[in-house]
């Protein structure tokens, strides 16, 4: 009996050891990729961190710099997802109501109709079904025609007053800004806020068309036709509000692609303006011309106020909207959540007061305030400072909340781990988890700012590599 017990003790002390062995070779191979990393020519003026947890236990595995902030670039969306899951919840949702102002006097409609936004992101997105641009607009003429409306004598209003008018947080850049993402946040989005510019490569850059077609903006082309093999290097300058977009840099010859996607300047009157030419087609006139709140309040004329309502769209669940923001990186969803964050607290719907929810809720949660300071929630602004340990410590404390398997699949792959990427001008970053062969797990936050040169990211994920 005693020799039995003597030897279970002798195999826990063995595999105790075995597991701090294995620990510290993970240990130890990680830090000898990551000096490797360090060393390379690309990252001698750079700045770079890294923080592996083990997911089960939340202990640092692996630490290099993780105490400074970087810019974090899209994996902050891995932040603002989390928020928005933990204070809006799975199964939350956007509504949009279309109604009319005045009254209806055989058929016809003295007054105005009114698209009446919510903040929804995904309203008249190719990406849901039931959220598509001709299926919404077929539903609300469906709606005014049961209304019994055949005419309006008024006009078609986007009404976008429930949230703050700035629509691009601080910091974004000017070469951002009019390309579609970085198109800004509305109350009443439309279509991601963004359209299509279709060009054709020659001697010189023609632009073809728009989709869909944009008759109240003006499109000047200052495009230079790039060498073959270049590629895309051009940019569309048009500011929120504006009506002429300017159309810069270079577009290769011999380029696969057909033409590069702008940023509506004010979606709530895109919205607008279809509806009025839907009914039109269908043969409702309209007496006035499109309009929105926002213009209305510049004009200092009064805002109808919707009497009756004859549709509302829900927008699918925060769980699928949060799916496509992290699987394709969509940053229009990332600041509407944010600011969704604070409309939901009672503030009013602006960045800053979206954040301010947002560092309360993860400060009470433990995760140092000075740790983040951040500027939007999409990570587009290069302002954004957030050290890896923060990162790294959000991504562990979420692995017990119900919705985390909604968060988990958002996660696209990357170097066969669910890794969210981030790339701005000269920062590239991953966030996530690996579930290793072994049965190991972690949490993983990688970061490198200020690098020379190109393809960096093979060089990072032969870092994450020793983790196999």
């Amino acid at each position: 009996m005693k020799l039995s017990i003597l030897s279970l003790l002798i195999v826990a002390k063995g595999a105790i050891f075995s597991g701090t062995a294995y620990a510290q070779s993970t240990n130890q191979k990680l830090e000898q990729s990551f000096n490797t990393f360090l060393s390379d020519p690309q990252t001698k003026y750079a700045v770079s961190s890294l923080c592996v947890l083990d997911a089960r236990t939340g202990k640092l595995i692996y630490g290099k710099n993780e105490q400074i902030g970087l810019a974090t670039a899209s994996t902050l969306k891995t932040i603002t997802s989390a928020t928005a899951f933990s204070i809006l919840g799975k199964d939350f949702h956007y509504q949009t109501t279309l109604g009319y102002s005045g009254s209806i006097v055989n058929g016809v409609l003295k007054g105005d109709l009114m698209i009446s936004g919510g903040g929804d992101p995904t309203l008249a997105s190719w990406r849901y079904e039931r959220s598509k641009e001709q299926l919404i607009l077929e539903q609300w003429v469906a709606a005014v025609k049961a209304a019994g409306i055949t005419r309006v004598e008024g006009r078609v209003i986007g009404d976008d007053s429930a949230w703050e008018t700035q629509g691009t947080p601080d910091g974004w850049t000017w070469q951002d800004i009019g390309n579609y993402y970085g198109a800004g946040s509305s109350a009443l989005s439309w279509r991601e806020n963004q359209f299509d510019i279709k060009l054709r490569a020659g001697s010189k850059v023609a632009v073809v068309k728009t989709v869909p077609a944009m008759p109240y903006l003006q499109l000047v082309n200052e495009l230079q036709s790039g060498a073959a093999g270049s590629g895309d290097n051009a940019y569309v300058f048009l500011p929120p509000l504006g009506k002429t977009a300017y159309l810069r840099g270079s577009w290769g010859l011999g380029i696969s692609k057909t033409g590069i996607s702008a940023a509506l300047p004010d979606p709530a009157f895109d919205a607008a303006f279809r509806l009025r030419d839907t009914l039109l087609k269908a043969g409702i006139s309209c007496s006035g011309a499109p309009s929105t709140s926002r213009q209305l309040v510049a004009e200092d004329l009064p805002l109808p106020v919707i009497q009756q309502k004859i549709s509302t769209i829900t927008s699918p669940a925060l769980s699928e909207i949060v799916y496509w923001l992290n699987k394709k990186s969509v940053n229009l969803y990332a600041e509407h959540l944010l600011r969704t964050i604070a409309w939901k607290a009672g503030k009013s719907a602006t960045t800053e007061n979206g954040i301010r929810e947002e560092l309360n809720y993860w400060s009470a949660k433990g995760i140092d305030k000075k740790a983040m300071n951040i500027v939007d929630g999409s990570g587009l602004s290069p302002a954004n400072r957030v050290t890896t340990s923060a990162m790294a410590s959000i991504l562990f404390q979420i692995q017990q909340e119900d919705w985390f398997a909604d968060f988990y699949q958002s996660l696209p792959e990357n170097n066969g781990m669910k890794l969210k990427s981030g790339t701005i001008n000269d920062v590239s970053s991953f966030a996530g988890y690996y579930k290793a062969g072994n049965g190991n797990t972690y949490v993983i936050v990688i970061n490198v700012n200020n690098y020379s040169g190109s393809r960096i990211n093979p060089k990072l994920f032969r870092v994450l590599d020793a983790l196999k």
